[in-house]
Formats: structure tokens, sequence, C-alpha cells
């Protein structure tokens, strides 16, 4: 795309209905905030051990549940991607009346949901942590067909699709993978999610995706990619593409030892290290542009 080619104008967002945030989860840590995202289907358990690894970093994190996620796929259908977004615009406003200085991360769909956070909210997105960001479903799991799927689906036939999760459930750690399979299979959904994505709401994605590609020249935060070489779900051409694509600095790193759901999986410790690196990285920069009255004015406040 041409680098002078203005951003698509900006979808209309719902207004966001009154909806239970039961697995949200706030843990205060620092004047800096991190909002947390997750994925399609999932739930913000998949990024409790890396929002407690930015704790002990001396961040305050918080993580948000999207709207229809967390119950029945019932629930998930009578949602979409504006509403997802809602609910994330909705947790991002309020942390910023509490913190100056507010960066927002995800996980797979949760990651591209951050640069729609940041397209929102040009200039109060600090940066976007991105962990194993879905622009495009092409892992090795995935089979070739789904090229296929993914059209059909664009043009209105997700009600006749139905896609159970399968091995390996993005998780490379054999116990671990036990244990989310466990909770998926008996339908703990707060715990791991959904075990099948309906047809429609892997439309809706796919309509976010479409939407985003034309903004992303435009975002000029930080942004840093973290991405297993070896993720079933999502090649290591999506932290590549996101690289090449988006407006600003972005550094891209590749794990060695984990599959999709890097968060939980074998190299999550490296996850938080990069993620806390990261973030340091920036705030010096942060707090050199404020005034020095201003500063001086809030340490006394």
């Amino acid at each position: 795309m041409n680098m002078h080619t203005p951003p698509p104008a900006m979808p209309e967002v719902p207004a966001l209905p009154t909806f239970p945030q039961t697995y949200a989860f706030h843990y205060p840590g620092g004047p800096t905030a991190v909002l947390l995202i997750h994925g399609l289907t999932g739930t913000p358990a998949e990024l409790k051990l890396v929002a407690k690894g930015l704790v002990r970093a001396g961040y305050s994190v918080y993580g948000v549940q999207l709207a229809g996620h967390c119950g029945s796929e019932a629930d998930l259908l009578a949602t979409g991607w504006k509403d997802w977004l809602a609910s994330a615009l909705e947790a991002f406003d309020r942390i910023r009346r509490d913190h100056d200085t507010v960066f927002v991360g995800g996980l797979s769909m949760g990651a591209l949901l951050s640069l729609q956070v940041a397209a929102h909210r040009p200039d109060q997105v600090a940066g976007c942590l991105l962990y194993s960001p879905t622009m495009f479903y092409d892992g090795w799991s995935i089979p070739r067909a789904s090229v296929i799927i993914h059209i059909a689906i664009l043009c209105g036939l997700g009600r006749f699709f139905r896609f159970r999760e399968n091995f390996p459930y993005g998780i490379k750690d054999d116990r671990l993978r036990a244990r989310v399979q466990a909770a998926m299979e008996s339908g703990r959904s707060e715990e791991a999610g959904l075990l099948y994505m309906p047809g429609r709401s892997l439309g809706q994605l796919l309509y976010m995706i479409r939407d985003l590609k034309g903004r992303l020249s435009s975002l000029r935060m930080p942004a840093i990619v973290l991405h297993a070489r070896e993720d079933d779900v999502t090649s290591i051409r999506n932290a590549s593409y996101l690289a090449a694509n988006l407006g600003g600095n972005v550094e891209k790193v590749l794990l060695e030892n984990s599959y999709h759901m890097i968060t939980l999986d074998q190299e999550r410790e490296l996850v938080i290290d990069h993620s806390v690196g990261f973030l340091k990285r920036l705030e010096p920069r942060r707090q050199a542009a404020v005034p020095f009255g201003l500063a001086l004015s809030r340490a006394r406040s």
C-alpha cells in the first residue's frame, strides 16, 4: 500500500451493552499500566502468567473479558468484532483515567485488537505488545483447504461451519496441554476457552483483519512482536508482515520452543523478559518528554 494513502474511515463502534466482567483481572503494581486482551474464543486466564510477571517488574496490569466470551457458543454468536473492540476500548478508557501511560497488548486476535485500540485512540497508546498475532491462519496444523473455507465464510456462509480445537491446542508443553484440553472438553470455557469456534465468529475476525490491514501504516506507536517459529496456528509470516507494514518502530522476537499460546507455553518467562525489556526501553523516553515543572508538581501531589 502506498505510504501516503490515508487509512480508511473509522468504523462505527457500538456503545457497549452491560456485560459482566466476571473473569477480568487487575493486578496493581505501579504508575504505568498495561492492558492485556485475550484471543477469539479465549479467556483472560491465558494472559495471567505474563501479567504477574509484568507486575513483578513494577507495572499495573489489567486483563479485559471481551463481550461474548467465557460463556457458551450462543453468547459468542450474539457478538461481533465491533463488540469485542468496544470491550477493549471501554477498558482502555477506564484505565487511562488512573494512569498517564498505558501500553496495550494481546494474544492472537487480542494482538489485533491492541492495534485497533491504538487506531481508535491515536497518541494515547504508549506501545503495543503483540503475542502470536493472527493476520493469517497459516500455521503447520491448519489444513490448506482453510483458504477456500475462509472465502466461503466471507461470502456469508459462516453459519454452515463450526471448527473444533484440535491437537496440539497451541501448546507444546505436554502436561499443560493435557490440562487445557481437559478444561475445554469439560466445558470450563472461563479457564481454557471454547472447544468449538463458530464459523460466523471466525468470519467476524476475518472482517476485522480486513479493516485493520488498511490502518497499519498509519499506526506510529512502537511495538514488539513475539512469535513462535513453530507456531501451529499462525506462521512467522504474521510477525514479518506486521514488522514490514506498521508505521512505527517494531521489534520482532522469534521463540524456538513454543507453539501458538506463547503466554502459557514453555517460553513464557522469555515472553515476560522481552516484554519488560520493551516497556523499560520506552519509559525513559516518555518520562523525558514530560516538562520538568509538570513532573515536579506530580511528585508533590
